[in-house]
């Protein structure tokens, strides 16, 4: 479907906070910059930003919904005969490839990116709203795996494969964020993860 007008100058408006937000965050630190100077940068108004944003730790994540959307639309695809597990591994393979989880909304800006990074290995209210993103997620996944094995699954026993999964594949991406790995290490590390956990889910 065709894009509004309206809605484009929406996206443009929330991209425009994002990239000059990053921008700040590179040039003073996260916690030197407000939001009413993202706003003033943007040349927006600070009571338009919360149009867009509820904080400036819910603008670092601003792509992440449409990275799980993504996810969704390959649960509700599940193809004829296919085990849970082997969805599962399809699911984590397709955000490891869209490379969200390395590289934030920067993927074709490698200062954002670096500074993206950054902001997730060291910033702790950053790194409390990704849990709390993640979390959010596990349950929206979970409940999506329901819905694609009806009978065959209950809803604990999703949490508790999409949890173990996402909990080790969050766990070790951040510790090798800090480690300062490369995007190619980083990406390994997190398939490494991958691996070992899904020894443990084959039964599913």
């Amino acid at each position: 479907m065709e894009e509004t007008r309206r809605a484009r100058k929406k996206r443009q408006t929330r991209e425009l906070l994002v990239r000059t937000a990053f921008r700040l965050f590179k040039e003073q630190g996260y916690e030197r910059t407000t939001i009413a100077q993202i706003s003033a940068e943007a040349d927006i108004a600070t009571k338009t930003f919360f149009n867009y944003f509820s904080s400036k730790e819910d603008l670092v994540f601003t792509d992440a919904e449409r990275y799980y959307e993504l996810t969704l639309d390959v649960i509700k695809g599940r193809r004829p005969g296919e085990r849970m597990a082997d969805l599962l591994l399809r699911t984590c393979e397709l955000s490891l490839s869209a490379g969200y989880l390395a590289e934030g909304p920067f993927s074709a800006d490698p200062e954002l990116t670096d500074v993206y990074r950054n902001l997730v290995a060291t910033v702790p209210s950053v790194q409390a709203k990704g849990l709390h993103v993640m979390f959010d997620s596990q349950r929206k996944i979970a409940d999506a795996f329901v819905a694609a094995f009806p009978g065959e699954i209950d809803r604990l026993t999703a949490l508790a494969a999409v949890g173990a999964l996402m909990g080790a594949v969050g766990a070790i991406g951040l510790v090798s964020l800090e480690m300062g790995h490369s995007e190619e290490e980083f990406l390994a590390t997190m398939r490494r993860a991958v691996d070992l956990v899904m020894h443990g889910l084959d039964t599913l």
